[in-house]
């Protein structure tokens, strides 16, 4: 086991710039399979989740290898199942479902797993693949889904602008036969990367970054495959952005286009921040010494509203702003989970469902604190960098699912943050 151990009251200062993101890597590592060619994505990192996925692809049967900071694909046989330890450790195992269901016929599901963030309903994925013509059986742990013959276009509508049930529904269409329109669809930034990697392997998609997809299925695999880099993690260069904000200090994120994260800078504007957008990137500024302003009510939404996976970290940021502020997150029941943690170290919070009450101008002082998931853990890390004294983060392997070494990135920044290997297995228990 390891733990992360954080001295607060460092400001930072530097560059930055974001990985590959996640939230493309994971839905493009599963696209591969709907290629007749070899496939190369450029400069991924060695995140947990990316691991998972690896072993995934190698279990049903893929050729996938690293070289170097790439990962490169063949085209093989696959079977459709996937094991359960797999489908349980990451919420990006549902997409399998389209590729698994196109190249072996067939897919058995276990219902998939992640961070424990509440309900995570398929049900949009299933029913657009079943409007294609797929059967699909739902059992109390699993779901089935098989086809005979190729899939059918449809004119489908999405209850909801779900960017996974998105890129199911995208995955699918391109090798269906007929012209297919998606509406309702999800516009994240990531939609359009995968969209471009599948138009690059010979798929042909329309609209993407717009609520309507259309998409001319070819009819079975795409015909080639294609070389691609994944675009940058808007979520890490968020995380990099509350950081200082913060902790105080200047820090320039390079290499990820403002506009990704526009709702987030917003926020951090709005709180006292001075943010300098350019073109390829931007640069958070604050005085240490002049308290942020809080006093906010945020709503978490589709794109291009305030992201979900954001939520945490503006509550980092808000912890020791002058005034009380609310954070509403419209998709998850158990986004704040780190709530427990932010009280350890002396926070007035209270998390209620959706919802997470912040009285601000809290002093926070170090203490023991336990990841509860990915983002909440990151927050809790942004959290210790202007708490007094020591904070250790337990089970951090939840922060690798999203950051190779979020440590060893705001050290480079001038943060007093490292890894270290546990004394002795521990956990945290909160009243």
């Amino acid at each position: 086991m390891e733990r992360i151990e954080i001295t607060g009251g460092r400001t930072l200062a530097g560059r930055v710039r974001p990985a590959c993101a996640k939230n493309s890597v994971l839905p493009l590592l599963a696209a591969t399979l709907l290629c007749r060619e070899p496939c190369t994505l450029c400069g991924v990192p060695d995140l947990a989740d990316v691991q998972t996925s690896l072993q995934l692809l190698a279990a049903v049967g893929a050729a996938v290898e690293r070289r170097g900071p790439d990962l490169c694909t063949a085209p093989r046989p696959v079977r459709g199942l996937v094991p359960d330890p797999l489908a349980a450790a990451m919420r990006a195992s549902v997409f399998y479902l389209a590729p698994l269901l196109l190249r072996a016929g067939r897919v058995e599901l276990p219902l998939p797993g992640g961070c424990r963030l509440g309900p995570r309903p398929i049900d949009i994925h299933l029913d657009g693949l079943a409007a294609m013509g797929a059967s699909v059986q739902t059992l109390p742990d699993r779901v089935v889904v098989q086809r005979r013959g190729a899939l059918h276009a449809v004119d489908y509508t999405l209850r909801l602008p779900s960017v996974g049930a998105t890129l199911t529904l995208l995955m699918a269409a391109a090798c269906a036969r007929g012209f297919t329109t998606l509406r309702g669809a999800a516009c994240e930034p990531e939609i359009a990367d995968v969209a471009a990697f599948l138009n690059a392997a010979g798929a042909r998609i329309a609209g993407a970054g717009t609520p309507v997809l259309t998409i001319r299925g070819v009819g079975g695999l795409l015909p080639g495959g294609a070389r691609h880099t994944p675009l940058p993690d808007r979520i890490a260069a968020a995380t990099y952005a509350a950081a200082v904000a913060a902790a105080g200090g200047q820090v320039t994120v390079e290499g990820c286009r403002p506009a990704y994260l526009g709702a987030f800078l917003q926020f951090l504007r709005r709180a006292g921040c001075r943010v300098e957008a350019g073109q390829d990137g931007f640069t958070v500024a604050r005085d240490p010494d002049r308290p942020l302003q809080g006093g906010v009510d945020l709503r978490t939404g589709a794109w291009p509203g305030f992201a979900t996976d954001t939520a945490p970290l503006a509550a980092a940021v808000l912890l020791g702003a002058e005034g009380a502020s609310r954070i509403h997150d419209a998709l998850f029941q158990n986004r704040f989970a780190c709530a427990a943690g932010f009280a350890a170290m002396g926070a007035r919070v209270r998390a209620r469902g959706r919802d997470l009450w912040l009285a601000g101008s809290d002093r926070l002082q170090g203490t023991l604190v336990t990841a509860p998931d990915l983002r909440g853990g990151a927050a809790l890390v942004i959290a210790g960098l202007f708490a007094e004294g020591s904070t250790i983060v337990l089970d951090p392997g939840h922060i690798r699912r999203g950051y190779a070494d979020l440590p060893g990135e705001l050290r480079q920044l001038g943060a007093a943050c490292r890894t270290a290997p546990a004394r002795a297995p521990q956990a945290v228990q909160y009243g």
